[in-house]
């Protein structure tokens, strides 16, 4: 804590509206990052996974991941959406924000419609903690993402005594893998991309090696901590979403303390933000048609395939899909989390 109140100015509501110290912050993760242990990136040219703290990170996402560990200050009414990369994340950014600003905004008028959910709802390490209110209206709650694990949270996000509302989704792994592929060969850098094989980027993920990985650890970290907090951490499965949404929607509003009123349910206001927030419907819309993320700087388009649960059957050969299996039910098996071959 003694770095924490030395680098960082807290304004109204404890908004950290300055940092101090940043040469010093880039200094230190330079020397972190001299000290982990590395791995080539399997698709980029140039980039490597660090290994800190138990967790494989992107070594252009190093200095954002660290400062967003450091500096980050909660306020009560945060609400942080947190995910291993490609488990529905663009999904529930859209339901969550439209759950939470529907008196604000209609769904004929929402931001949605000409913003992506990546841009509505940052991901807190890819953005800069001075300037950390320019993204919220001021009605709102400050609502992020972060593909942090739990064990890399802030602790004030963390503090049990905090209010902030955190929503973890997972996926099953399988599928997890396969959107993780394809992501991985529209990702940016452009001549800098490497052909790979899937052959290899399996068994890379596998061994845990992938954005945040390892998957199991990161599944778990948020398991273990939504049994001890479930007032403060929904744990969500994306192939229970898939099943019955609007149970889910529900579920996510009242978590979120934004509930739906009796009139809204009667007028179908749950069973609408389901359909309107849809992969299909959403992948409909022009700017994810045609826009671009400017922090990554790929198409928003990359973020919409299929959406399917079990696409893994049309991509890995049996071998690969005995191995997953195997893997998963071994790192899964003290837990009561499961997913579903059949």
């Amino acid at each position: 804590m003694e770095t924490l109140s030395r680098n960082i100015t807290k304004g109204k509501n404890n908004v950290v509206v300055a940092a101090k110290g940043d040469d010093d912050d880039l200094d230190e993760v330079e020397e972190i990052m001299k000290r982990v242990q590395k791995k080539e990136h399997p698709t980029i040219e140039g980039n490597s996974y660090c290994f800190y703290n138990g967790f494989w990170i992107s070594n252009n996402l190093f200095k954002g991941v660290i400062s967003f560990q450091k500096h980050y200050v909660a306020n009560d009414d945060d609400i942080v959406l947190a995910s291993c990369p490609k488990s529905g994340t663009t999904w529930l950014k859209a339901l969550t924000f439209t759950i939470i600003n529907r008196s604000h905004f209609t769904l004929s008028n929402t931001p949605l419609l000409v913003s992506n959910p990546h841009d509505l709802v940052p991901e807190i390490s890819l953005i800069d903690l001075h300037t950390i209110d320019d993204y919220h209206h001021k009605n709102s709650p400050r609502l992020f993402s972060t593909h942090n694990a739990y064990s890399l949270l802030p602790l004030s996000l963390k503090n049990n005594n905090s209010k902030c509302k955190i929503v973890y989704i997972c996926r099953n792994p399988l599928d997890l893998f396969v959107s993780l592929w394809y992501f991985s060969q529209k990702f940016s850098g452009g001549e800098k991309i490497k052909p790979h094989s899937l052959d290899l980027y399996f068994d890379n993920f596998c061994q845990g090696i992938h954005a945040f990985g390892p998957f199991w650890n990161h599944v778990l970290e948020f398991w273990k901590a939504s049994q001890e907090m479930s007032h403060k951490i929904l744990f969500l499965k994306y192939e229970d979403l898939k099943k019955d949404n609007v149970f889910f929607v529900k579920k996510l509003a009242d978590f979120l303390e934004f509930p739906f009123s009796l009139e809204e349910e009667q007028q179908g206001m749950i069973e609408e933000i389901s359909k309107f927030c849809s992969i299909e419907r959403m992948k409909s819309f022009e700017i994810n048609k045609v826009g671009k993320h400017d922090s990554l700087s790929i198409p928003n388009s990359s973020f919409f395939r299929k959406g399917k649960v079990g696409d893994w059957r049309n991509i890995l050969t049996p071998q690969m899909v005995d191995n997953g299996k195997k893997l998963i039910q071994e790192k899964f098996r003290d837990s009561n989390i499961s997913f579903d071959f059949e």
